[in-house]
């Protein structure tokens, strides 16, 4: 019986039409093998096959985790992206800024209120759960009724104050303006009639929404989230809308007021920054580690200077420093009154020691010039402490910013931190220290409305009427036909 022959390769068909195994991966390397052992060759050409196809998956695993890992130019053309994107921003607010301002005060009242609105939604929405907030339908209706129903009640307190002449003499305003107090008090307590609806023996009765219909709304298991949910809504409303008011009653007792007090708190931003990259060392607070105690004190210093010559600037332009009689003016038309004494300079005298033989120095300033240190020492050593307030918010719920409502800055929250408690120290400022009472039109027509009968109203008139006819004002025929429509009416 014959041995088999070993290591003997047999030919098989190819691709040439013959059929059979394909050939090997050494075979298709180094080609076809004479019969017998395979050579060296063929033996090289297996490791050398192995080691290309492991060099190539190590070069494709390198090219893998290079394109993963971003590189350092990368990461620089990121910051520099967002570096132009601020700063394109800025410069937008800016120009928007100062084109609101020129235009009009109506324009400035249009954009605290958007402020209001936006800064509102930013804060709720860092502390809603959408997941139960889905299981409660009415949670954002409730929040965004009780935002409606504070600025109805804020925005008519200040419209009713500052233009009684007007809304107490038309007949349409005049029932919401007397009784405004009490139509807001209602609207908070039971409000709209639009959410519910309940038949009762074929007639539909509508519920309303607010006070009552959220203690209404309570269900069982999530108790803890509705009333988390209502004190931060009425939280958000007191830090944001009722400082916002203030800043609103601002504007419409003179631009400065609100102009000045803005720009104090965003130069010493400016200045704190610049300085603290200068010279800074010593960390100023845990809440907000880049600010520094040299920043801190140089802004102050220089947001004092800043604000005496911007203080000495405007006060010589009346579209500034009047109150507003007119909504419909603007930088060009401008307004007219009889300045605040606090806008005319006032002459003193210093008088040097005897022992220097000097005459007395006598130099000009107005009083609005010492006021303006402390508008400039809040702006600087009080203000900051809304943004570290809400620094400690959002790290309280773990985000970097309020929203992303400004590109680049994050949201308005974030740029307005500090200038919601200025507004409010400065109206508060004013009104203690700086305003001038005295009767006004409105004043007198409020007294007259509320105070007096018809009859006594009439006679108001009459009297008024004889004392301009007796000034040369009135003429004497007008003041006879004012008499016959009195007695006409009467009969």
């Amino acid at each position: 019986m014959t041995k088999p022959r070993r290591n003997v390769q047999f030919q098989h068909k190819g691709s040439n039409g013959h059929h059979g195994r394909r050939p090997s991966a050494s075979g298709s390397s180094e080609g076809v093998s004479e019969p017998g052992s395979p050579g060296p060759k063929a033996m090289n050409g297996i490791s050398e096959g192995a080691g290309s196809s492991r060099t190539f998956l190590q070069l494709t695993m390198d090219v893998t985790t290079t394109q993963k890992e971003p590189t350092p130019q990368s990461e620089y053309e990121k910051k520099k992206q967002t570096f132009i994107t601020r700063t394109i921003w800025t410069f937008v607010m800016i120009f928007g800024f100062f084109l609101a301002m020129f235009a009009g005060h109506i324009y400035i009242i249009g954009i605290v209120t958007a402020i209001q609105i936006v800064s509102f939604k930013e804060v709720i929405a860092i502390a809603n759960v959408p997941s139960r907030a889905k299981n409660l339908p009415f949670t954002r209706s409730l929040n965004w009724y009780f935002l409606g129903t504070t600025m109805y009640f804020l925005y008519g307190e200040s419209v009713i104050y500052y233009f009684k002449h007007i809304v107490l003499v038309d007949r349409v305003l005049l029932p919401f303006a007397t009784h405004h107090r009490f139509i807001s008090f209602m609207l908070y307590v039971i409000g709209e009639s639009r959410w519910l609806q309940l038949a009762v023996r074929g007639v539909t009765y509508r519920l309303g929404v607010g006070f009552v219909f959220f203690v209404g709304s309570l269900q069982k298991g999530h108790y803890r989230f509705q009333f988390t949910q209502f004190a931060w809504t009425h939280m958000a409303l007191y830090l944001i809308n009722v400082q916002a008011h203030f800043i609103m009653n601002s504007i419409f007792e003179g631009m400065i007021w609100f102009f000045l007090p803005a720009s104090l708190v965003i130069t010493n931003d400016i200045f704190a920054y610049v300085c603290g990259i200068t010279f800074g060392r010593t960390q100023l607070i845990k809440l907000s580690p880049k600010k520094t105690v040299e920043g801190f004190v140089g802004a102050w210093v220089l947001t004092i200077i800043f604000g005496f010559g911007m203080t000495n600037v405007l006060m010589r332009y009346k579209y500034f420093i009047c109150p507003v009689n007119d909504l419909g003016a603007n930088i060009f038309t401008g307004l007219q009154c009889t300045p605040n004494p606090v806008f005319t300079s006032q002459t003193h005298t210093i008088q040097p020691p005897l022992l220097l033989h000097q005459p007395p120095f006598t130099f000009s300033i107005a009083p609005i010039q010492f006021h303006i240190l402390v508008f400039a020492s809040f702006a600087s050593l009080i203000a900051p402490f809304g943004g570290f307030f809400a620094s400690g918010l959002k790290r309280t719920f773990k985000v970097k910013d309020f929203g992303e409502s400004i590109p680049g800055h994050g949201g308005i929250t974030d740029r307005m931190d500090c200038q919601f408690i200025m507004g409010f120290f400065a109206f508060m400022y004013y009104q203690s220290f700086i305003a001038v009472y005295k009767t006004s039109v409105g004043g007198v027509i409020e007294m007259a409305v509320q105070g007096l009968s018809v009859e006594e109203q009439v006679e108001v008139v009459r009297g008024l009427g004889k004392y301009l006819a007796g000034q040369g004002v009135l003429a004497d025929k007008a003041l006879r036909c004012f008499e016959e429509g009195l007695l006409s009416r009467r009969r």
